[in-house]
């Protein structure tokens, strides 16, 4: 006859009943901050200082979505870049001109712009412009460029004339930015041909989302025909709003298809940003403080830690 044997109870756990809740308390405690993309928070180290300049870093800020934030970024990533003692130079090339009009420069006076130097070879030191911004530069632009793409049709390398009229200054500068107009045209053809990567500027909302896959397809069909080494440097969102749940949705299925792509730095929606381009200047010197100033400054991190350099 077997004698029976007590049954020792395990001991209860101080924080659960239950096996299941207790490995979801230890989840707990060990449990990495979440930033807005809904990853884990990765910490971006600051940038090292720079020994000399160039050859640049061509970046197209693109999206053939109007209202997305484009022009804003370029304009705050440039300067907090240029804050971080890299060289900057941004391209307007958008007709409307709104980078130029962001930076303070009233472009429909301007004799000389990127017409100028796509369509007459006008010499690109007489285009360029210093900006309030110490390590900033800029090739202006106004309604002038709207017939840059009907007078350049006929001209044989018609994808590659933006790239010849920058190569004489690349090794001036660490970065160039420029901000294509909110088509799939001719001028962004030229920006994609001669960049080294693509940054798209995405509002979080579906529409955006959606176009995602078009810009894309273009971006390859460049690489393939004109342009072999252009890569998609990053997605990053802009307009976020974390209270809707809309935006969020929007949010997880961008990390969904693209994954590390989606910058970890998020572009939160304020009034702070309509109140610079009245005041015509970045964010990080007219709300130096802002979240959206440290946003871009974050921003500007990641762009160097992947760019290294």
């Amino acid at each position: 006859m077997v004698t029976p044997q007590p049954q020792h109870a395990e001991p209860a756990h101080p924080f659960s009943g239950d096996a299941l809740s207790y490995a979801r308390d230890i989840e707990y405690r060990d449990v990495v901050p979440l930033g807005p993309t809904g990853r884990p928070l990765r910490e971006v180290p600051e940038p090292g200082p720079v020994v000399g300049h160039g050859p640049a870093r061509i970046i197209a800020m693109c999206n053939q979505k109007g209202g997305v934030g484009k022009t804003t970024s370029t304009i705050n990533l440039g300067a907090s870049l240029a804050e971080c003692g890299r060289r900057v130079l941004l391209v307007d090339l958008d007709p409307q001109g709104a980078l130029s009009a962001g930076l303070g420069v009233a472009h429909h006076d301007l004799d000389l712009t990127v017409h100028n130097l796509l369509v007459e070879r006008t010499s690109i030191d007489d285009v360029l412009m210093r900006t309030r911004i110490d390590g900033l530069d800029l090739l202006p632009s106004n309604i002038d460029l709207s017939a840059a793409e009907i007078q350049l049709v006929t001209e044989v390398g018609r994808e590659q004339t933006l790239g010849r009229v920058l190569h004489p200054v690349l090794d001036r500068y660490d970065y160039v930015l420029i901000d294509c107009q909110p088509s799939l045209g001719l001028l962004t053809v030229n920006a994609l041909a001669c960049a080294d990567s693509v940054i798209i500027p995405m509002e979080c909302e579906f529409f955006s989302l959606r176009g995602l896959a078009l810009l894309n397809d273009t971006v390859d069909k460049v690489r393939d025909r004109l342009n072999p080494r252009l890569s998609l440097e990053g997605i990053v969102v802009t307009m976020f709003d974390a209270r809707t749940l809309h935006a969020r949705e929007v949010m997880s299925r961008v990390v969904e298809v693209f994954g590390d792509l989606v910058y970890d730095t998020v572009i939160n929606r304020t009034v702070r940003f309509p109140e610079t381009s009245v005041a015509g200047e970045p964010i990080t010197t007219w709300a130096p403080k802002s979240g959206g100033a440290e946003a871009y400054r974050a921003l500007a991190r990641e762009v160097i830690h992947r760019c290294a350099r």
